[in-house]
């Protein structure tokens, strides 16, 4: 049954299966519930400016469907924000953000039907997370979504039969959505993860609304800056070209001299640095064999091709121009700030940004500087200290990288003394720096499992060189070694690779066949099946101490005192009132550390917290 709660006196007491009712009778209906399912319809996609038009909640028995724009949901204030009652969305980021704009409420104890699908089939190519693929494939029935865009330019007019219907419907499957899918996590032993990832939605959604300032002045200056920068390394590419002999021959073209430009900015040749097509020809006169011009295989060529190297700057200039110049602005809400949009689980279990791409603002804090916070507040800001390292020690329990880290030695450099024994104890100090170079990179690289393609193409090493490094690493880290290769050979042997305990998250890898799965496809199987958990592990604590940190602002009434507003990756960003930041600072560490020993348990991940005006790397 439908109950339509809104001001239509159209509606007769049973009319078309929809019945009139009060906000009163669904708050008594809600309030016996233990379960329900919840949605919205709205004017647009942003929350600041565009309103919540209707609200949905009930169960399969009984749907509410209430017109926001006459009613408010206040009645049910104590439901949403229940700790014991369920509240099932799909997508709930969305929902929350509208509901807390515009009815002031913040929804407790949620979950999530689209998180929850993509933790029991991460990693399946062309699954399909929708509601509407959901509804099929666990309700048998087809939701009509045609009807989803006419809640937009509505200006008062009264919801359709169709309309009312419509919202009731995205409501009245989720609860058997929930049931199968509840029977599925059992099976799959995924609750703990499934129940961090609806955990930390709520913190994902708070840290969407809350936003970030941004100094347009100080961006507007860097982009200008930027611009010029690459302006000026155009004309260094031009001189590089006419004084290169076997390129000069072909793109050494007078210019008409212009009287009102400045003798720097005169170009001696016509190339247009922003062409593909035109690079590859003229990059061809120096590696015939070259493709395209994109990064990796440039890179390759950069230390034989000094060109080359320049040009790859060009093209980095050339995009923090582009990427983050003055139309970054479009970014910018009806309130004046930017609310980025995050992507909670990716095939290794971590999360991703868009519209804008916080986690790649670049990270040398001329752009992060850039990110302010109101006059009193301050940034405190927590990451983990190699992260990705600390969890790689533990798995192996490798008793070097083990020592070092608990002695708070530097493990890049203990790891080039013992590779490179004699070699590192006679260099001085610029080939100790190349040499600690080539290991921090192996080190890193684990985590995403590095061969000897990249990393020959990261050091600018051949690859014959690259495969000996890799060889003398392993034979003097046998632990690690061994470490990934089982990772590596249960990929393969399975068709699915787990995080550490407790969450166990679990990663699918669609291409696999068991023993028919072709040589390519078992060897991006074993790549992904090193780089997961590790990743993944990594993720699942930074999730863990999101969660915390939100509960221990929530529980100790901290709300209008500190706020979470950004993550990228290992680091966590709050704001708080000036006053309370050096104890803010402690907690927020011990509250990190805390999260980190749930997985890395012997407790040598510390992190590193700091106070800024700005928000920092």
């Amino acid at each position: 049954m439908i109950h339509y709660i809104g001001t239509q006196t159209t509606l007769t007491q049973q009319s078309n299966g929809i019945q009139a009712s009060s906000i009163e009778a669904c708050k008594t209906y809600c309030e016996s519930k233990a379960v329900l399912g919840v949605d919205t319809e709205t004017e647009g996609f942003d929350f600041t400016c565009k309103k919540m038009v209707m609200f949905q909640i009930g169960d399969e028995q009984e749907q509410f469907v209430i017109d926001t724009r006459h009613v408010s949901i206040e009645p049910l204030r104590e439901v949403l924000e229940s700790p014991q009652i369920t509240k099932i969305f799909h997508n709930a980021k969305f929902d929350y953000k509208f509901i807390k704009r515009w009815a002031d409420i913040e929804v407790q104890n949620i979950y999530d039907t689209y998180l929850t699908e993509r933790v029991l089939n991460c990693g399946k190519l062309n699954w399909g997370y929708s509601l509407s693929k959901c509804c099929e494939r666990y309700a048998g029935v087809s939701l009509d979504k045609e009807e989803r865009n006419k809640f937009v330019g509505l200006q008062g007019q009264p919801f359709t039969h169709n309309q009312i219907t419509y919202g009731a419907n995205d409501v009245v499957y989720l609860i058997r959505i929930w049931e199968k899918q509840h029977a599925l996590l059992d099976e799959a032993e995924l609750h703990q993860v499934a129940d961090l990832e609806n955990k930390a939605v709520v913190v994902f959604s708070e840290i969407e609304y809350e936003g970030l300032m941004v100094d347009r002045e100080r961006w507007t200056a860097l982009a200008k800056d930027n611009l010029e920068l690459a302006s000026n390394i155009e004309l260094q590419l031009d001189r590089e070209v006419i004084e290169h002999p076997k390129l000069s021959p072909h793109y050494h073209v007078p210019v008409q001299q212009d009287m009102f430009l400045q003798a720097e900015e005169q170009r001696a040749t016509n190339i247009k640095w922003s062409s593909p097509s035109q690079m590859l020809a003229l990059f061809q006169h120096l590696v015939p064999k070259l493709e395209d011009v994109n990064g990796k295989n440039l890179n390759k060529h950069k230390y034989k091709h000094p060109i080359i190297k320049s040009y790859i700057r060009y093209k980095e200039l050339s995009k923090l121009a582009n990427a983050y110049g003055t139309n970054f602005f479009n970014y910018v809400n009806c309130d004046g700030k930017v609310h980025t949009n995050f992507s909670q689980i990716l095939d290794t279990g971590r999360v991703s940004s868009s519209e804008p791409n916080m986690q790649q603002i670049p990270a040398d804090n001329k752009y992060r500087n850039c990110f302010i916070c109101p006059d009193g507040w301050v940034f405190v800001s927590s990451d983990y200290s190699a992260q990705e390292l600390n969890v790689i020690a533990f798995g192996s329990k490798d008793p070097v990288w083990l020592d070092a880290l608990e002695r708070g030695l530097d493990l890049h450099g203990v790891c080039a003394d013992l590779v490179f024994e004699d070699r590192w104890r006679d260099a001085d100090a610029d080939e100790r720096k190349k040499l600690r170079t080539q290991i921090k990179t192996i080190n890193f690289g684990l985590a995403y499992g590095m061969g000897p393609h990249k990393l020959s193409d990261t050091l600018g090493i051949s690859m014959r060189e690259a495969s000996e490094l890799i060889d003398k690493y392993f034979t003097t880290f046998p632990n690690i070694k061994k470490f990934l290769e089982m990772l590596g050979r249960f990929g393969k042997m399975n068709g699915y690779i787990r995080t550490f305990k407790p969450f166990k998250r679990k990663r699918f890898f669609d291409y696999w066949e068991g023993r028919k799965t072709p040589p390519k496809e078992l060897g991006m199987i074993e790549r992904a099946s090193k780089n997961t958990p590790i990743q993944g592990a990594s993720a699942d604590m930074t999730k863990l101490a999101l969660i915390n940190i939100h509960n221990h602002i929530k529980d100790n009434n901290l709300q209008q005192d500190i706020k979470i507003v950004m993550t990228v990756h290992d680091q966590i960003d709050t704001i708080c009132r000036e006053e309370l930041a050096e104890s803010w600072k402690t907690t927020m560490t011990e509250i990190m550390e805390a999260a980190a020993k749930t997985i890395v348990t012997n407790g040598l991940l510390k992190a590193d917290t700091n106070i800024s005006k700005t928000w920092e790397k």
